[in-house]
């Protein structure tokens, strides 16, 4: 038989918690310890009896009975709950990789770690498992792992963001020709577009805000007039195409905007493109599906090329209670102040939540060890009564449990962008202009949800223990632990901002 874990870190604590908890068991039975619930039964019902009926007659028969339930049932507990029974085996972890590489986690498999030749014995020891506590493991396994299968698979938008917005312009030259495209093309274009006011649609109005315009390139008198005003070595001078203009030693000539642009392996889009990773292009156009590929690559080049990034919005996509409804002059300089705050705050909050959220499965691990461990004192002092027993059994449930919860505020942090700002969720999402920043350029706006989305690692579970406080189980102590042992930690990670601004200073 098989106890299934989340992770390596638990792999190794759930062996060292049911070692412990062997040996405190044997530790209770071998100096008779374990026994003493069985005179404090006696002792106790005896004393309800004598306190509850009048007539001695029955004293004697009504304590007898109950102390006769309750040894029954302690005894109960004591062979499926306190005997370690069932051997531990934990030789196997089974992943499932295809669902992992569809929700974008890579796992190594156990083959490809220390843990191929892993053994479920420390120092020649071996441990066992109690009936009880082993159905309760793969119980909570497996309703927890059901529930994360439940939640949706979606493309981790926060990374491509970043990695967008990461891409440089490395190639000085390049950026130059890019000044000069916008200088004798976009600009006497977007001039002559201004003083003949024709009639564009809403599209088209987007389309020609930036340089490689689909407008301008494919309507006459723009693009395909204009030309570069200085010579291209790229483009071999053509007498046709060039004459009345100078002609220089090197043979270059003097492209239209339309040949600069679009040209080939010379052209500008496919140099501009160029600067931009592969991979991220391509995974760019697995997510937008609602696009072409050449789509796609034209919306990562302007983004890379645009001088001011585009505002999809202004952080309308969820509502709010700041401000007044049409803001006055203090309610402008009070969220101008706010959001400079959020700026600053952020330079230490995320790296500190960063940290969090590494530790909190750490710290989770380390709580069902302790949890294990502290079964048989706890039965103990409970004098092995079902009530000592189910509450265990439930703390055990919470713990596991909040697996789920982590990998749905993860998921909900890396695929918010997608609802808010993709097309993943449908065509009724706020905005559907495709925009690879997804937001970055509204940082601002959105960097208040930035900072709720990471406090929903600690939020979440919390909320799932007081939910289970309401039918009477209190299990809130339990969890205390993941804010108490990751405080440390993001505390430290929130110093090394601090640092780099110092060093750089």
């Amino acid at each position: 038989m098989t106890l299934y874990t989340t992770d390596y870190l638990e792999y190794y604590l759930t062996l060292v918690g049911w070692l412990v908890n062997n040996g405190i068991w044997n530790i209770l039975v071998a100096s008779g310890v374990f026994a003493l619930p069985f005179v404090a039964i006696v002792v106790q019902e005896w004393l309800r009896a004598r306190a509850e009926v009048a007539d001695e007659g029955n004293k004697g028969v009504l304590s007898s009975m109950r102390i006769e339930n309750r040894v029954w049932v302690a005894i109960v507990v004591i062979l499926f709950a306190g005997i370690p029974f069932i051997p531990v085996d934990l030789s196997t972890i089974k992943f499932d990789t295809s669902r992992s590489a569809q929700c974008q986690v890579s796992v190594p498999q156990p083959a490809n770690t220390g843990w191929s030749n892993a053994t479920t014995t420390l120092n020649n020891q071996s441990a066992l498992v109690p009936v009880w506590w082993f159905f309760m493991h793969a119980i909570s396994k497996a309703v927890t792992g059901g529930a994360v299968a439940a939640i949706p698979c979606g493309t981790d938008l926060r990374q491509m963001r970043m990695d967008v917005d990461a891409t440089r312009i490395d190639d000085q030259v390049l950026a130059q020709e890019v000044g000069d495209f916008v200088h004798d093309c976009y600009g006497p274009s977007r001039a002559k577009l201004f003083m003949s006011r024709p009639t564009l649609s809403g599209e088209q109005m987007n389309d020609v805000t930036w340089i490689g315009s689909s407008y301008f390139l494919n309507t006459a008198g723009f693009y395909d007039t204009y030309h570069s005003s200085t010579p291209r070595m790229a483009w071999p001078y053509d007498t046709n195409r060039d004459a009345g203009l100078a002609q220089v030693d090197s043979g270059g000539g003097y492209p239209t905007c339309r040949q600069w642009w679009s040209d080939g392996g010379n052209g500008l889009r496919t140099r501009l493109l160029a600067q931009v990773d592969a991979d991220l292009l391509t995974r760019l156009g697995s997510w937008a599906g609602f696009l072409s590929q050449d789509e796609v690559n034209d919306s990562v080049i302007r983004t890379v090329v645009s001088p001011r990034q585009q505002k999809m919005n202004q952080g309308a996509v969820y509502s709010d209670y700041g401000g007044q409804i049409e803001k006055t002059l203090p309610n402008i300089v009070t969220r101008g102040g706010a959001d400079l705050g959020l700026a600053a705050g952020a330079l230490g909050y995320f790296p500190a939540m960063d940290v969090v959220r590494q530790a909190l499965p750490m710290v989770l691990s380390l709580l069902k060890m302790a949890l294990v461990i502290c079964i048989p004192l706890v039965l103990l002092f409970g004098t092995y009564e079902l009530k000592a027993l189910v509450a265990v059994s439930c703390v055990e449930f919470a713990l596991f449990f909040v697996d789920f919860w982590f990998q749905l505020a993860r998921w909900l942090d890396s695929t918010i962008l997608d609802a808010l700002y993709g097309w993943g969720f449908g065509a009724n999402t706020p905005h559907s202009n495709f925009d690879p920043l997804i937001g970055l350029n509204n940082a601002f706006g959105d960097m208040l949800l930035n900072f709720v989305m990471a406090t929903m690692f600690i939020v979440l579970p919390g909320f799932w223990v007081t939910a289970l406080g309401w039918v009477g189980i209190r299990a809130g102590n339990a969890l205390q632990g993941l804010s108490e042992g990751s405080k440390p930690a993001g505390q430290a990670g929130s110093k090394g901002t601090g640092t780099v601004i110092r060093g750089a200073r």
